[in-house]
């Protein structure tokens, strides 16, 4: 098995970006989801309730991030932030239970998104001294987590897909699920069986099974809703009451992975 897909989100709920290496840190891959969208009280705001988020794509440029309609590529706004702004003040915000301080972007910026999406909203940045601490339980070393549901890193294996597409009448992408890893080779939801995987010279720790929402059946190339592929998921991938799809993961050691790297499950 190897390394297929490398994925991080640097505006959370936004289009990801694809890299052939990415650098590995306490809270998730570099620039990954240490940006965020939040409403007039600070609480996160996501496709969940604004599908309209996934029209919105992401690159990283030299000068910060660029952000643009897929639905109008030509026309990229770059979002002008170095992925560690200048303060411009701060506020509390709220992602689930979570609350965490968080720095502001430039208020231009903000209403831009305001108006792309009919919400008035604010672009906010987990700066390095802002600790979002894991649940204990989860948890080896105390470690934080950026702006993510709830954990630093997720993994998928392409034959997971594969597998949930073969049941379903149209295939989905993958980019419903938004990994960070997708791993290449193996069988349908092995990955559910793992306890330590290395990756590379790196290791991670499963934590938990990755509870999955409406946003998966949000194309995410024009925004529509639909039911699948929940539905068909919650025939086959039901537990607790919740459908499950994909591994939550956290760093034990390691400073990079790279595409075609080699992986494995590993004795904890």
């Amino acid at each position: 098995m190897h390394i297929q897909d490398i994925y991080i989100y640097p505006i959370k709920s936004l289009g990801g970006i694809r890299l052939e290496n990415a650098k590995l840190m306490e809270k998730g891959f570099e620039n990954d989801r240490r940006f965020m969208l939040a409403d007039k009280n600070g609480r996160f705001l996501s496709q969940r309730e604004h599908p309209r988020m996934a029209l919105l794509q992401t690159d990283l440029v030299d000068e910060g991030i660029a952000v643009y309609s897929k639905q109008e590529p030509e026309n990229k706004t770059l979002i002008p932030l170095p992925f560690k702004p200048k303060k411009n003040g701060e506020i509390l915000v709220t992602i689930w239970e979570d609350k965490v301080k968080a720095r502001l972007a430039d208020e231009s910026i903000s209403s831009w998104f305001s108006d792309f999406l009919g919400q008035a909203c604010k672009l906010v940045y987990m700066p390095h001294a802002s600790r979002r601490q894991l649940k204990p339980k989860y948890a080896v070393n105390g470690e934080a987590v950026s702006f993510a549901d709830g954990m630093p890193y997720l993994l998928i294996s392409q034959a997971s897909l594969d597998d949930l597409n073969s049941r379903l009448k149209e295939p989905v992408s993958m980019n419903r699920f938004r990994p960070n890893i997708v791993i290449s080779g193996g069988t349908a939801f092995q990955e559910d069986e793992w306890d330590v995987i290395q990756v590379g010279d790196a290791r991670f720790k499963i934590t938990k099974p990755c509870a999955r929402c409406v946003v998966t059946t949000i194309d995410q190339q024009s925004g529509q809703k639909s039911k699948e592929p929940l539905t068909t998921l919650a025939t086959y991938r039901q537990k607790n009451g919740k459908v499950m799809f994909g591994q939550n993961m956290l760093l034990l050691e390691g400073d990079q992975i790279s595409v075609y790297d080699k992986a494995e499950p590993v004795k904890s």
